[in-house]
């Protein structure tokens, strides 16, 4: 049949991130082992990127090679009654043999989740990151946007082997819906953990405890000494894959 794309969205509570690890349980080896029983052969999924321990998506892409001429709905299907439900095929289309799920991306958009109140929550507690005391949106806001474009972001990136530390952050919004406060980011690409770095950075400046000041020279260092912890994984859901330059703009879902 030849090269398929898919759509996929998944709860990562339960997920050792994407990538396929030996004895864990992982996005990419569930969704692999569903793919050999349908088409029953070793059939490897592509990613656009990976996604750590603990973090969601419901928009992260894949692609793969299949022989078998199964239409893809059927495909979408066949997969959806075979996997967990923490992990599901929203859409299944044919692809052009040279598309590729992580090197023709034009762009990604995260969102992060942090629960701003007193109490705890038990149902959302997979879902945000809870913070007890207030948080200056405002702050955080003035302190986001000496973060955007293209600037070289190695201060907020963990150990990888990234050949450039580079990257443009098209869009880095902060808005509060209730007692969440949603952070939106947009950019070309991203380094391993540069969402969650920036996050936890951004929420040092809302509690006070950063100046803007102190996250420009951050920046400007390009080291992660002295920087504050990264945010946890459960807050961060990837939200949508761009391949075109036209889709690559920032949109609330």
């Amino acid at each position: 049949m030849g090269r398929i794309r898919l759509l996929l969205e998944y709860d990562g509570t339960c997920f050792h991130g994407w990538q396929v690890q030996p004895g864990l349980r992982t996005v990419q080896g569930t969704l692999e082992e569903a793919l050999a029983r349908m088409m029953g052969k070793k059939t490897v999924a592509i990613g656009s990127g990976r996604t750590d321990a603990g973090v969601h998506a419901l928009g992260q892409v894949a692609h793969c090679d299949v022989e078998k001429d199964i239409p893809p709905a059927n495909i979408m299907m066949g997969l959806n009654s075979g996997l967990p439900g923490d992990l599901r095929v929203l859409r299944c289309d044919p692809a052009p043999g040279d598309f590729h799920a992580q090197r023709s991306a034009r762009g990604k958009y995260y969102r992060y989740a942090i629960l701003n109140r007193t109490p705890p929550t038990a149902l959302d507690r997979h879902r945000v990151w809870h913070i007890r005391q207030p948080l200056d949106l405002a702050f955080m806001a003035s302190g986001a946007s000496l973060l955007l474009g293209e600037r070289d972001f190695a201060a907020f990136k963990s150990s990888g082997d990234e050949t450039t530390t580079i990257r443009n952050l098209r869009t880095l919004d902060i808005g509060r819906e209730g007692e969440r406060i949603l952070l939106h980011f947009e950019a070309n690409g991203f380094l391993k953990h540069m969402v969650r770095n920036i996050t936890g950075a951004l929420v040092e400046i809302g509690l006070g405890k950063m100046t803007h000041q102190e996250l420009e020279c951050l920046l400007e260092r390009r080291s992660r000494e002295g920087a504050p912890r990264k945010a946890p994984p459960q807050g961060l859901t990837l939200m949508e894959v761009f391949y075109t330059d036209i889709d690559a703009r920032y949109r609330k879902a």
